[in-house]
This record gives structure tokens, C-alpha cells and sequence, in this order.
């Protein structure tokens, strides 16, 4: 198993978002976490990134407990996250954005790696002399990305992908996402596209107030008459 929590409790503060939930990665897996908002996605995906440290239980990345590490420990480890704003260096190059992602690994290993990150998305070899700030909506998001795969992850998280962007340029995330795994990196993300989120994963989890409340194939979760009442508009 790639990555499980086991009955984790998190939150802000005093409020507490994450109540006892479960959910588990296997190698090779998409899986798409989906719920309304304020349903304690983006909270499940930092507490997996060390960004929130649990009250209780236990986040297990590759056979070892993960809950107490640094966030730099954890992608040392290769557990990568990507957050929803993006977290841009906006005055650099695209360039320089792609090799700061490089910080965990040996500079022996960033041409390589900017090879695959260009050939995964080749807008950003020809823009990779551009200042991250000046760049549109969707090749932000694509940097962002490329910029988390610069750290050879085995396992990425990514928070809402597709937020903000125009429909053509979703699917072209997301297919970049299957891309990714296609390369052996497992994926575990949190999409406000639903639907087409689903369509390519291979399990599904729904959350609910900070729980788990349904889980299944995407495909199946697709025609989940719940499902697609609550999260499809349909």
C-alpha cells in the first residue's frame, strides 16, 4: 500500500475539520477524493503533506508513519503536494520555478527531469524563459505541476487542478494527470470537476463533514444515483 490514514483527526485550532477518517492509496492508483465544499478535502490533503499535524491517528506513506515529519522531510521522501493558489515564484522564470522544485534531489538529476517535465507539457519549454506572473491561468497550473514532478515524486497530491480554468484546459490537466500516473506515480486529488475526475480514476472516496461516507471505482461512483445528485448536477 502506497499511502493510508488510519482514523485521523485534524483541524485548525480549536475546530476540528477531520473526523476519524480513512482512506487508503494503492501504488499505480488515480483516486479522486470529491464533496462539497468546506468538506475537509483541502484539510485531508495538508494533513497528508505535513502542513496540518493530526490530533489523532496516523498517516503511513510507504510503510512508515509520516503524521510528525516536516513537510520537507515528507517530499524528501516523495510524497509531493500541490496546492490549489499554486504557490508560484511569479518573479522568476518558468525555468527557475521548474528548478527550485529540484531542491530534494541531486543537481545531477534536474536535466532529466525538466526533459520529462517539458514533454509532459510542452508549453512550458517554449515559454521557459517567461516570468511565472506573466503566464495564463492554465499554464500556471501546469508549472505548478511540472514543478512538483521536478522532485521525482512516487506519490502527488493535487488540490483542485482545475480551478479557474477553461474547460478545454481541464481536460488537458487531467489528461496530463493520467499521463503522470502512466510514468508510475500514484495519485491521490481533489477536483471541483467531478465528472471528468471520476472518468479517469480508479477509486473514488466522497467525504462528508470530515468522514468518509462512500467509496467505489470512479466509473461506478459516476452512476452512483447519490453521487450524481450531490456533486454532478445531475
Amino acid at each position: 500500500m502506497m499511502l493510508e490514514l488510519r482514523d485521523i483527526h485534524a483541524g485548525y485550532r480549536k475546530l476540528e475539520i477531520l473526523h476519524g477518517l480513512d482512506l487508503h492509496v494503492e501504488q499505480g492508483e488515480i483516486i479522486s477524493l470529491i464533496g462539497a465544499n468546506g468538506a475537509g478535502k483541502t484539510t485531508t490533503l495538508r494533513t497528508i503533506a505535513g502542513l496540518v499535524t493530526p490530533t489523532a491517528g496516523k498517516v503511513v506513506f510507504d510503510g512508515q508513519e509520516v503524521q510528525d515529519r516536516r513537510p520537507d522531510e515528507i517530499v524528501r521522501a516523495g510524497l509531493v503536494h500541490v496546492a490549489q493558489d499554486r504557490a508560484l515564484f511569479g518573479d522568476l522564470q518558468v525555468w527557475e520555478n521548474l528548478e527550485m522544485g529540484a531542491y530534494t534531489q541531486p543537481r545531477s538529476t534536474i536535466q532529466e527531469s525538466l526533459e520529462q517535465v517539458y514533454q509532459l507539457f510542452p508549453i512550458l519549454l517554449e515559454r521557459r524563459n517567461q516570468r511565472a506572473d506573466t503566464m495564463s491561468g492554465g499554464q500556471q497550473q501546469m508549472l505548478a505541476i511540472g514543478r512538483a514532478m521536478m522532485a521525482r515524486p512516487r506519490c502527488l497530491t493535487l488540490d483542485e487542478p482545475s480551478v479557474g480554468l477553461a474547460p478545454n484546459l481541464v481536460t488537458q490537466v487531467l489528461e496530463a494527470i493520467t499521463a503522470i500516473r502512466d510514468t508510475g506515480v500514484t495519485v491521490l486529488i481533489v477536483e471541483q470537476s467531478a465528472k471528468q475526475a471520476l472518468a479517469i480514476s480508479d477509486r473514488a472516496y466522497v467525504i462528508e463533514s470530515g468522514s468518509i461516507v462512500l467509496e467505489g471505482a470512479g466509473v461506478d461512483l459516476i452512476d452512483d444515483p447519490r453521487v450524481r445528485e450531490a456533486y454532478l448536477g445531475l
